[in-house]
């Protein structure tokens, strides 16, 4: 099983992010992720951008990963 520590540095791993939380039970997931490279998409694009960071994890490991996808800005305004 998965720790959130694995799914925070796999993340982290293949995607440039100011901030990346990650709690959940080693199958199922929850995130809060800010990164620049979520500027100029919509939420299903940011998704697909962490879920292409996750890569066949994403299919293999992890079960569920329910996210919050955050510009810096949006994480400032916060």
């Amino acid at each position: 099983m998965l720790s959130p520590d694995q799914v925070r540095t796999y993340i982290c791993d293949n995607l440039s992010c100011d901030h990346v939380e990650v709690n959940g039970d080693g199958q199922h997931f929850d995130a809060v992720i800010v990164s620049a490279e979520f500027r100029g998409k919509n939420r299903v694009q940011q998704h697909q951008v962490v879920y292409r960071a996750l890569g066949e994890r994403m299919r293999e490991e992890i079960h569920a990963l329910s996210m919050k996808t955050l510009t810096p800005e949006e994480w400032t305004a916060r």
